[in-house]
């Protein structure tokens, strides 16, 4: 019987082993998708206690405490720190088989040497143990990223956001880069348009400009573009049900955009073509300027209206989608490649019905201008996990390459969630081992190593160019 998480945790052969600990372990971590604060990382924030760094904003975690009964004052109330914690702890045990019991005990080793298992019988020790060490400048933002050996975090930044903490971190030449992603989800969702006509009055205040037609809308938007540019930003981010591929015309989006601004209902046809056009707009801006653009599917938010009400969005309420995917996404992909103004292209799917999907869609558009110019971004969400991380894998593997990966991304709002990226690194080994021990591979450990070594980081390294 193997011990639980010890050095050979996930890895089920002696080729997979050795696949990791010569191959993946010490490669530096590229983290081109997270939640994480910049002002946190600029100003090199501390924590006073593990919930501050472990629970705040974590709604894998809230939804777990949900589930088993505990109230809402202990998961984002007015409970303490303390208090909060040891309902997490009480929560931890009947997370078995659910990736947050991987998660929580691979972290407390990773970060803080602690091998106890997490329970309400050792939350009082593990509480005031990772308390005192938070407090030492080791354990700082910066120490924690250090530690995890990160090379590069791309937060998620909105256009209207000022850059400034990122400014300030890069003026300071640290041992790792924090860069800016473009996000302009707001500034294309026409489903509320009271709320696009206040992020159109905020975009107005940020440009200094006055906003009335779509051509100054864009105008502005391109400004915010520019300055991301400036400002060492080369990737977008969106996240969205499904892609929006309407036909439409210019004059048309101009109409709509008149529309907006006047505060008149639109169609739900007029939704969705001005929803479209805006994609394209920002998908030309990116290939303009040889960006990276990410394109996060699948997911159905939101879908508690009482507790949206009360804790507002990114609170634990969402789920996997069931979208259609295929039609749109081509149409949008093709529409770009026959004007020669398609970007690389990551796509993330969150409904693993949808794997075959994406896996052979990315095959239509990669035409040997860049190694894996499309890519099937690894399993995010709701399929970060063992199953999902795996099902992607073969996915890839069984209809394009997946020695052109990218890797792993922790998509995460906390600074302990590093350790997700050895988790992957550890399936991936323990999958390629597993091929190699049933003779279906062969036995060339060094062929094989620079793979994992390739996914792990350097391809990351090559696509990106941070």
């Amino acid at each position: 019987m193997k011990s639980f998480l010890d050095q050979n945790f996930l890895l089920h052969s002696k080729t997979a082993q050795d696949l990791y600990h010569n191959f993946a372990k010490n490669q530096p971590i590229i983290d081109y998708h997270n939640h994480l604060i910049p002002e946190q990382i600029a100003n090199n924030a501390s924590f006073e206690n593990i919930s501050q760094v472990w629970l705040n904003g974590d709604h894998y975690k809230w939804r777990a405490m949900r589930t088993n009964g505990v109230n809402e004052k202990y998961i984002t109330g007015n409970a303490s720190d303390e208090e909060k914690f040891r309902k997490w702890a009480e929560t931890v045990p009947s997370t078995m088989r659910n990736p947050l019991y991987h998660w929580t005990h691979l972290e407390l080793q990773r970060y803080f040497g602690i091998t106890d298992l997490l329970s309400a019988k050792t939350a009082d020790k593990i509480y005031a143990d990772t308390a005192a060490r938070l407090q030492t400048p080791e354990y700082s933002v910066r120490g924690l990223l250090k530690k995890m050996n990160v090379e590069v975090v791309c937060t998620t930044d909105d256009p209207t956001d000022s850059l400034n903490y990122h400014q300030q971190f890069a003026a300071e030449k640290e041992s790792f880069k924090m860069l800016p992603a473009f996000r302009p989800d707001k500034a294309m969702n026409s489903d509320d348009i009271e709320a696009l006509n206040a992020y159109i009055n905020k975009l107005e205040s940020v440009s200094d400009r006055s906003i009335s037609t779509l051509q100054e809308y864009l105008d502005a938007l391109k400004k915010r573009h520019d300055f991301f540019a400036d400002n060492g930003c080369s990737v977008s981010d969106h996240g969205l049900e499904q892609i929006y591929a309407e036909d439409y015309t210019e004059q048309e989006i101009a109409d709509i955009f008149a529309k907006i601004r006047a505060r008149q209902t639109i169609s739900y046809q007029e939704n969705l073509k001005f929803k479209s056009a805006m994609l394209i707009y920002f998908a030309e801006w990116d290939h303009e300027k040889g960006w990276v653009q990410q394109y996060h599917l699948g997911a159905l938010r939101n879908n508690n209206s009482r507790m949206l009400s009360i804790l507002g969005p990114d609170t634990g309420w969402d789920s996997i989608g069931d979208f259609s995917q295929a039609r749109a996404l081509s149409k949008f992909l093709n529409k770009l490649d026959t004007q020669d103004k398609l970007a690389k292209t990551i796509i993330y799917n969150l409904n693993p019905a949808d794997n075959e999907l994406i896996a052979t869609m990315i095959g239509n558009f990669n035409d040997g201008s860049v190694a894996g110019k499309i890519q099937f971004g690894s399993a995010w969400w709701f399929l970060d996990q063992k199953d999902g991380m795996t099902k992607q894998m073969n996915a890839l593997s069984n209809m394009g390459l997946l020695s052109r990966l990218v890797g792993m991304l922790t998509d995460s709002r906390s600074f302990l969630s590093f350790p997700r990226h050895e988790y992957f690194r550890r399936l991936l080994c323990d999958l390629f081992g597993q091929d190699v021990e049933n003779g279906e591979l062969p036995n060339d450990i060094e062929e094989i190593g620079k793979i994992i070594a390739d996914i792990s980081y350097f391809n990351a390294k090559n696509y990106f160019k941070f």
